[in-house]
């Protein structure tokens, strides 16, 4: 059989997953602190007598956007904006230290601060607990302070703030790891209380990245057809002779 349905069906497949990704940052457009997923594919050649001029679609594995989303003032005093390329600390699920830019914190039955999707928020020396009915305050270098009542604010600690060197890596949960283990805070990283960070992906390039996909996909198949039609032409062909 030609090889060139194996190309379309490599091509065809590859822009499927494009489309999955597109569609994926599109759906968290608006998600606090959300990194837009990238897509890549390289062309393989064909090894063989005869196929030199053609290729395989293979898909690459770039990574995220590390461009900064839109800061928007929200005045809430548990909200922080990570600025430039700081991340805060958190505990995964999986019980492993991750990384956010989602600072849209809260304080939890316990008492622990953590994310709106409940992980726990990690200081220098471990989770941060606030005080019952305390006021808290968090500073341009992350520290948490807490005011009970009429009483003087009192240091509950700093968040843990990092600045990776290298490319985070994101897992299923929508957190990012790092490679190479736990990293160590950085007493520099900075963050603006009472702002959030948004999405860094742009519907309207999403949009029209997967309106290409589609036109994309749609060659690969007319490709198929194109070579149904000619298998079934020769089959005719040395039927008759």
């Amino acid at each position: 059989m030609d090889r060139v349905i194996y190309l379309a069906m490599a091509g065809a497949k590859a822009s499927m997953l494009r489309q999955d990704v597109l569609a994926h940052n599109l759906a968290n457009a608006s998600t606090t602190g959300f990194r837009a997923e990238m897509t890549a594919f390289r062309a393989v050649p064909v090894l063989g007598d005869g196929a030199s001029t053609r290729v395989y679609a293979l898909e690459t594995t770039p990574g995220y956007s590390s461009e900064p989303g839109p800061v928007a003032a929200t005045d809430r005093n548990l909200d922080v904006a990570m600025k430039g390329d700081a991340w805060l600390a958190v505990h995964g699920v999986d019980g492993t230290e991750a990384y956010t830019r989602n600072g849209a914190l809260d304080v939890n039955s316990e008492g622990l601060l953590v994310t709106r999707g409940g992980q726990t928020v990690l200081g220098d020396g471990g989770p941060l607990t606030i005080p019952a009915n305390a006021q808290v305050l968090i500073g341009a270098d992350g520290t948490v302070s807490a005011t009970v009542g009429n009483a003087r604010p009192q240091g509950v600690g700093r968040l843990k703030l990092v600045t990776p060197d290298a490319p985070l890596l994101r897992g299923e949960d929508g957190l990012f790891r790092a490679a190479t283990g736990d990293l160590p805070a950085n007493p520099s990283a900075r963050v603006q209380a009472g702002a959030l960070e948004g999405s860094n992906v742009s519907p309207v390039e999403s949009m029209v990245a997967m309106i290409a996909a589609a036109r994309q996909y749609e060659q690969q198949m007319k490709i198929l057809s194109t070579s149904q039609d000619r298998e079934q032409s020769a089959t005719k062909l040395l039927a008759n002779t």
